[in-house]
């Protein structure tokens, strides 16, 4: 008698070489200009040198390279083994800055970010253990969030990038709407596993024809040194002052808040939910990559929302292929004339692409919505109020200018700001006494989600229940 060997996950699923490198290419492209602007944003404020600046790039590159790789294929208990890519947090920038111009430069800034990483290390047990706060409403209207924060960053991208001389010309929009329809072709009329790689296709197409028509510069990868290596403590040996200390603790509790939405929402993308173990495991490995950060001259490191998006689109949910990314990064990281190369694609190729990944987000978020009983309670006030605080600062940049700097570094992420929101209210509503808890069972699943495959699986999150459609063009 011949046992019958189980089905291997399709997160646990390794495709072809090829198809691996293609894959892996296009998770590159979909987040590399996010993973660069960090160091330029905190390097420019400082008054870096070129030399200095590309230093800072090429460290930041190679440690994504091996953060994603560490939390893509796990080592002991670091490490959620998800299809997870890596990069330096926004929630850092503004005290990094305040930090690296007025409180002991370079090396205040890396003593601030190891104390955060190991802060994290010993947090991440606790986050573990509070996964239950975030049931379905709850990383639902967190996915919502992440994803319409994110289209603005799209919208400036196809407008030619911030800051940018010819901002807002018709060009760029034209460029950008181009690779947009050529992405959706792709997706729709073209055979398998090109559909999968329809982001790729777009960038490579619009990088291509942007060429001749004198969108991009490629002179900087002449100048480019062929390789590069980043040494530890290259600015200095780190100090640590008590204030910077404290305002970086404060993003890694911040950090660890958008991570467990991200970890949650892939966990969701990729039929494989995120249990408490699994979510500490992964925010250990936040924390571990962070304090590498701070000895190999970069900064904090988080889940890269951008790509959560590319995985529900391009429904491939192997983390080997995120895991391939993050090989490619770390040679962009040790080749900085292969990094000239993809910084050369210009914004507006980027911004076509980026429309439709993170919109991907947002429908993730709304599907997952869909399956939250919304009758007789207050679920729609949490939704709503929710989603209106983290879109302030989306639309309204500077709100929160005249406040402390502790409060903007929670609040000026509309990704953390909507995640706190959305932890609170469903605690005062749903959790604290006199509330109404989130309905359970049968009858609330069946109430919430009447259309459901018969092979769909409940996911389950702080005692509330919802199922997933399956179908065969909605899985993701």
């Amino acid at each position: 008698m011949t046992s019958v060997r189980p089905a291997r996950h399709p997160v646990d699923e390794i495709p072809p070489t090829g198809r691996l490198a293609a894959l892996g290419l296009q998770h590159v492209l979909a987040m590399y200009a996010g993973a660069v602007a960090v160091p330029l944003i905190v390097g420019g404020a400082m008054k870096l040198s070129p030399t200095d600046l590309a230093y800072l790039i090429n460290a930041d590159l190679l440690l994504c390279g091996i953060a994603t790789v560490l939390q893509c294929v796990g080592l002991w208990r670091f490490g959620v083994r998800l299809p997870i890519m890596q990069g330096c947090t926004f929630a850092a920038v503004t005290p990094m800055v305040l930090i690296g111009t007025e409180g002991g430069g370079l090396p205040a800034i890396y003593g601030s970010v190891i104390v955060s990483g190991l802060a994290m290390m010993l947090l991440a047990p606790v986050f573990g253990r509070l996964l239950r706060f975030f049931p379905p409403l709850v990383t639902g209207t967190v996915i919502l969030v992440i994803g319409l924060s994110l289209l603005p960053v799209a919208g400036n991208w196809a407008a030619g990038g911030q800051g940018a001389p010819d901002f807002g010309e018709p060009k760029n929009i034209g460029l950008a709407a181009g690779v947009l329809v050529l992405v959706i072709a792709v997706q729709r009329f073209g055979p398998g596993f090109l559909g999968r790689v329809a982001v790729l296709v777009g960038i490579v197409a619009g990088t291509a024809i942007a060429v001749p028509l004198g969108f991009t510069d490629f002179s900087g990868v002449g100048g480019a040194h062929w390789v590069g290596v980043s040494t530890p403590f290259h600015f200095g040996t780190p100090t640590f002052e008590a204030a910077a200390v404290v305002s970086m603790l404060i993003v890694a509790l911040v950090t660890m808040v958008e991570t467990t939405g991200d970890f949650i929402a892939v966990g969701e993308l990729t039929d494989r939910p995120v249990d408490g173990r699994r979510l500490a495991d992964g925010l250990r490995a936040d924390g571990a990559a962070t304090v590498l950060g701070g000895v190999f001259n970069t900064f904090p490191y988080t889940a890269f929302a951008q790509n959560v998006g590319l995985v529900g689109m391009t429904r491939v949910r192997s983390r080997w292929v995120v895991a391939a990314a993050g090989g490619l990064l770390m040679v962009l990281g040790l080749a900085p004339k292969l990094g000239a190369v993809v910084a050369a694609i210009p914004a507006p190729v980027l911004g076509g692409a980026g429309l439709v990944m993170f919109g991907t987000v947002a429908a993730s978020g709304l599907r997952t919505l869909a399956g939250v009983d919304f009758r007789d309670n207050h679920n729609l006030t949490v939704v709503a109020v929710s989603v209106g605080v983290g879109l302030l600062p989306v639309g309204v940049p500077g709100i929160y200018r005249e406040f402390p700097d502790w409060f903007q570094t929670v609040m000026n992420s509309g990704i953390s700001a909507g995640c706190v929101t959305a932890i609170v209210l469903n605690l005062l509503f749903n959790h604290l006494p006199g509330g109404r808890p989130p309905a359970t069972g049968p009858a609330a699943a069946a109430d919430s989600a009447p259309v459901v495959a018969a092979d769909a699986p409940v996911l389950e999150g702080g005692g509330a229940q919802h199922a997933v459609e399956q179908t065969g063009e909605q899985r993701v």
